[in-house]
C-alpha cells in the first residue's frame, strides 16, 4: 500500500543531468520538499533499448512513490521519451490513479512556438531521444507548421560526466554536431538542448552556434510548467510538503555522486545510497 500522507516532489534522472532541472525548479519553487533519485549505477540510459529504459524508469517511479512522493518529474529526456507515456497510460491506473508522473519534453515543446520565427527548430540530444522522435511528435502536435531537425550527440554526456566540458577536446565534438545540424537545415533559428547535461556545455555551444540562432535550455521552462501545473491542480499541490528541503539518492557511490553533483549545483550535498 502506497503512503497517502503528503510527501516531497520526486525527481528522477539516469544520472546527474537532472540536477540542472532540479536547480531551476528549486530556484522558482523553493518552498517545496524535493527527493532526487539518480540511477547512476546504470547510466547512461541514452543507448539503451525502449524496454530497458521503461523497466528502469518504472522501478525508480515505484521507489519514489513508496517513499511518499505523489508527483514525480522525469528530469531525463531519454526516460521522458522512452518510458513516460507507457507509465502514464499502463502503470499509474494500477499503482495509484491519483498520482502523477510528468516529463521534460512537453514543457519544452510548448515554449518553442513563441521562440522560433523562422519555424525551423533544431534538437541536440542523445541518440535514444533523437531516435524516439518524441520532440518531433510533441512539437508538431502543437505547431504543425514547425520543421524539426534532430542531431544525436553521443559524446556530449561523457564529456560532462568526466568534467571535460570546458576542455579544448570538447570543442571538436560540439562544433561537429552543431555543424551537422545546421547543414541539414540552414534555416534553423532555435536549438533545443534536449538533454539535461547539455547546459554545462553552453559556453562551447555558444562559441559555435551562428549569431542569431537562439539556444533553448530546458530548466526554466520545466520549472515554469511545474509552477503552472501545481497552480492548476490544487489537490496535487496540497499533497506536496513544504519545508524547503532536498534529499539526494543514488544507486551508485554516494561520495562519487556528491563530488560530481558540485559541477551542476555548485555546492556539496549529502547523498544516500539506494537500491532499485
Amino acid at each position: 500500500m502506497l503512503p497517502q500522507t503528503p510527501g516531497a516532489i520526486g525527481m528522477f534522472d539516469s544520472g546527474y543531468g537532472g540536477l540542472t532541472i532540479l536547480h531551476q525548479v528549486r530556484s522558482m519553487l523553493p518552498q517545496y520538499d524535493y527527493l532526487y533519485l539518480g540511477d547512476n549505477a546504470r547510466a547512461p540510459y541514452g543507448p539503451r533499448s525502449f524496454d530497458v529504459v521503461y523497466q528502469f524508469t518504472l522501478q525508480a517511479v515505484k521507489k519514489l512513490f513508496a517513499m511518499g512522493c505523489h508527483l514525480v518529474i522525469l528530469a531525463c529526456n531519454t526516460a521522458s521519451a522512452k518510458a513516460l507515456r507507457s507509465i502514464q497510460q499502463n502503470d499509474l491506473p494500477q499503482l495509484d490513479p491519483s498520482r502523477r508522473v510528468l516529463g521534460v519534453i512537453r514543457p519544452t515543446a510548448e515554449c518553442i512556438g513563441n521562440i522560433t520565427t523562422s519555424r525551423h527548430v533544431g534538437i541536440v540530444a542523445t541518440e535514444g531521444t533523437i531516435k524516439s522522435q518524441s520532440y518531433v511528435l510533441e512539437i508538431q502536435k502543437l505547431y504543425p507548421d514547425i520543421m524539426v531537425t534532430g542531431e544525436p550527440c553521443p559524446m556530449w554526456v561523457p564529456l560532462v560526466e568526466n568534467n571535460e566540458f570546458d576542455s579544448p577536446g570538447a570543442d571538436y565534438f560540439v562544433q561537429k554536431r552543431l555543424g551537422n545540424l545546421l547543414r541539414h537545415d540552414p534555416q534553423i533559428d532555435s536549438v533545443i538542448l534536449g538533454c539535461t547535461h547539455y547546459p554545462l556545455l553552453l559556453n562551447k555551444i555558444l562559441k559555435y552556434i551562428p549569431r542569431g540562432v537562439r539556444v533553448v535550455p530546458q530548466g526554466e521552462y520545466v520549472a515554469a510548467s511545474l509552477a503552472d501545473y501545481l497552480q492548476r491542480h490544487p489537490d496535487m499541490e496540497a499533497r506536496c510538503t513544504r519545508q524547503a528541503t532536498c534529499r539526494y539518492l543514488t544507486t551508485e557511490n554516494p561520495e562519487k555522486f556528491s563530488e560530481s553533483a558540485q559541477l551542476f549545483l555548485h555546492e556539496r550535498v549529502e547523498v544516500e545510497h539506494i537500491s532499485l
